[in-house]
């Protein structure tokens, strides 16, 4: 499994995603713990000036926990295209190949060489 962005990003989309139309604010006791349903039962909820210990209705660590798993296999099929963003030539290297054939030839084999190395998932 690939990395993932921060734990507590990826808690914030996944509740971003389950809450549909709720406003939703909270805070942690302990962010290292929040990809875990322990962590995610210690959540203080905030909404306006109130606090809770419960979540809004229909934001269940079940849903959450789902979504983050979702989340995580999304951003691991997209490895690759991070891989090979990270080694393909750069915007000038481009930009001059536009005018010189034999740069765009290099560019060319450069790209492909680095398609070659990171393939496309189902490619």
């Amino acid at each position: 499994m690939a990395a993932m962005w921060n734990h507590v990003d990826k808690l914030w989309d996944a509740i971003t995603n389950v809450k549909g139309d709720k406003i939703v604010t909270y805070t942690t006791k302990n962010s290292n713990r929040v990809e875990t349903e322990e962590g995610f039962n210690e959540i203080i909820w905030v909404s306006g000036h109130e606090e809770s210990d419960t979540p809004p209705a229909g934001i269940t660590w079940e849903k959450v926990n789902a979504e983050m798993i979702r989340l995580q296999a999304e951003y691991d099929a997209k490895d690759y295209a991070r891989k090979r963003k990270a080694e393909y030539p750069s915007i000038e290297k481009l930009v001059v190949a536009l005018y010189d054939s034999e740069d765009k030839t290099s560019v060319d084999a450069k790209r492909a060489e680095i398609k070659l190395k990171y393939p496309k998932p189902g490619a």
